[in-house]
């Protein structure tokens, strides 16, 4: 049941200017168009599928990089399919998991413990499982189980540079079941939009430079809206945490507007040498959302030290949502080489696995 994975290399014009670039951070992020469209191929050859009439809900188990998958999912095809879907992000399914579930197991490495127990535990339950791995323990339980895979990538780096393997093929996977009609035109879409924006950003002088030295050695809070937003701006924090290694939080619209607002009362003579505030405009927007967009900006300009303003291009929500997340890609790295920080390696995380699993025959899983 398991596929060969095309190649999934970009043009070699793209040269990194990163100082120092251990595992191929930029090499992997300039190819993310191509892997994308490396992604669809894949999915096109799994079989075995559930019936669409079978399948009540749809579950994704993963986590960090992997896990970023079933945020795209439910911000990309949640609004569009006829029954619900869970992102789960830890060790046990939801209790109404069983027989009319299809359920996503996303793990790059294949050994992400919350993922394979929650996995293990969606199986007894009668679930129709598909498995997305790019080896490990997951991918062996899933030959024992009998249950498709479809297969990640292995000169791939790291996971947080996996995302065009790790959630395509659940979209792909949607349209060949009959749940999401329309999936592989919105990847075409998006690959058209990820070209287009890794086509500007290798350039010398691009705007992934300017912003990582607007934000410079301030703390990012990023904002954005809906599920949409919410998925790009966990992608920004995230790529900011483990390529630069550097503190960055985010908060999504209408909710922010009913609380962390109230924060900025008081200590403003420390957050505006802190803080640079990011917004990421998409064109899903509500217009009610737009318009808090501009009040909380009145309210926070005197408080922090920059507002930057990223606005999402592409047609239709999947290109609008990559490209976002490519340009935060980039912006982490350079924030990394500005400070010479090697943005592969992530010693810490692989260090807190393994006091988690002590005597593990198998070194650190990379989620």
């Amino acid at each position: 049941m398991t596929v060969t994975v095309g190649g999934t290399d970009a043009p070699s014009s793209h040269p990194s200017p990163l100082g120092v670039d251990s595992l191929g951070m930029w090499d992997a992020t300039v190819a993310l168009p191509e892997q994308v469209e490396a992604a669809v191929s894949a999915a096109r050859g799994v079989t075995d599928l559930p019936g669409h009439d079978r399948v009540e809900n749809v579950v994704v188990l993963g986590m960090g990089g992997s896990g970023i998958a079933g945020d795209v999912l439910v911000a990309v095809a949640a609004p569009f399919m006829p029954v619900p879907v869970t992102v789960v992000k830890g060790y046990e399914p939801p209790d109404y998991v069983g027989t009319g579930s299809l359920v996503f197991a996303m793990s790059f490495s294949g050994n992400t413990e919350e993922t394979l127990e929650a996995a293990a535990g969606a199986y007894e339950a009668g679930a129709s499982l598909i498995v997305v791995a790019g080896g490990g323990a997951l991918v062996r339980l899933a030959g024992e189980w009998d249950v498709p895979v479809v297969p990640v990538p292995t000169t791939i780096p790291q996971p947080r540079a996996a995302l065009g393997a790790m959630a395509i093929p659940p979209l792909v996977l949607l349209e060949e079941i009959g749940l999401f009609p329309g999936a592989l035109q919105w990847v075409d879409q998006a690959v058209d939009q990820l070209r287009i924006l890794r086509d500007e950003l290798v350039r010398p002088e691009s705007r992934a430079e300017d912003l990582a030295r607007r934000i410079g050695r301030t703390i990012p809070l990023v904002h954005s809206s809906g599920d949409l937003g919410a998925a790009a701006a966990l992608r920004w924090k995230a790529q900011i945490n483990e390529n630069a290694k550097c503190p960055a939080f985010y908060n999504v619209y209408p909710e922010l507007c009913h609380n962390e607002v109230a924060g900025w009362g008081q200590h403003g003579d420390a957050t505006r040498q802190l803080i640079s505030l990011v917004n990421l405009r998409h064109d899903a927007e509500h217009p009610q959302v737009a318009r808090r967009f501009d009040l909380v900006v009145e309210v926070l300009r005197e408080v922090v030290a920059d507002v930057i303003e990223v606005r999402a291009a592409g047609e239709g929500d999947l290109a609008q949502l990559l490209d976002l997340a490519l340009l935060g890609d980039f912006v982490s790295l350079h924030l990394a080489g500005n400070e010479g920080i090697d943005p592969g390696p992530i010693p810490v995380l692989d260090e807190i696995k393994l006091q988690l699993t002590p005597g593990a025959d198998e070194p650190p899983d990379r989620t």
